[in-house]
């Protein structure tokens, strides 16, 4: 399987309802009064930290999975924004959610210490959402702190369907059915499945990977690797709030032009 740079993954920090229908197209803010969640939170989970003490760091993002076992929580997620970070670094984190409120506290990562607290709100048919405070303590980054905020991200499992437009404007209908596998160690999760193309390049498997070999998903961003008779594909993109996944691709071979963007829709499958 072909690695994937974590660093050249496009995470954006939007809230977003992708997943089975008729959630994928959710947006946040709107719908039934929030509550304390009912159900288990675990999951993928994209997150973004804002320092109060730096003006001049911009907004981090986290991403990676969340298991949750009665009210005890353990989670992987990576962060990347910050120069005291590494993100391709794991950073294992564990807690606790009770009646809506959630505590996390991280490993040490280089002497930094990163805690969270703050409340989980469940919107019937919408995502979970957090929202509170984070702190770091020790190493490169002691003393910030600053607001934080997150969301779940719906499982990728389900049938999905839309177009591959290359740079010369020829457009490839492909269609699939994804399976998305348990969180790995790293906190991403394993996409695989069969893609039908109507030109160029057939039919092609993908083989569930775990990052930084794909194909997988982290948070928002999703990196599939298509292996067909014809080439080898790869397509690498976010899901976005409206509840498509966007991005952009490129082929080893193959009879067409052999990058452009593209997407994957739940409703034109």
């Amino acid at each position: 399987m072909k690695q994937v740079n974590i660093l050249s993954i496009c995470v954006v920090v939007l809230f977003c309802g992708c997943g089975t229908q008729p959630t994928r197209n959710s947006t946040i803010g709107s719908g039934p009064p929030s509550s304390p969640p009912s159900h288990a939170i675990g999951g993928n989970w994209q997150f973004s930290a804002t320092s109060s003490v730096s003006s001049e760091l911009p907004p981090a993002a986290l991403t990676g999975s969340i298991n949750q076992s009665g009210t005890s929580l353990i989670g992987t997620l990576h962060l990347d924004g910050w120069g005291c970070f590494d993100p391709r670094t794991a950073i294992g984190l564990s807690g606790a959610v009770t009646n809506g409120a959630l505590s996390l506290t991280s490993v040490s990562i280089d002497g930094q210490v990163m805690t969270f607290d703050g409340r989980i709100t469940e919107k019937i048919g919408f995502p979970d959402t957090f929202t509170g405070t984070y702190t770091v303590t020790g190493g490169c980054a002691s003393g910030d702190r600053g607001s934080a905020t997150g969301f779940s991200v719906a499982s990728m499992t389900g049938n999905w369907a839309g177009n591959l437009t290359s740079n010369g404007g020829e457009s490839i209908h492909w269609d699939t059915t994804l399976t998305q596998e348990g969180a790995s160690s790293d906190g991403s999760f394993g996409l695989g499945g069969i893609v039908h193309f109507d030109s160029c390049f057939a039919t092609g498997t993908i083989t569930p990977g775990t990052l930084p070999d794909a194909s997988f998903i982290l948070g928002t961003s999703v990196v599939l690797e298509i292996k067909t008779d014809a080439a080898v594909i790869d397509f690498v993109g976010k899901a976005d709030p409206d509840g498509l996944i966007r991005g952009s691709y490129t082929a080893n071979a193959g009879s067409c032009e052999l990058s452009g963007t593209g997407y994957l829709s739940p409703w034109e499958y």
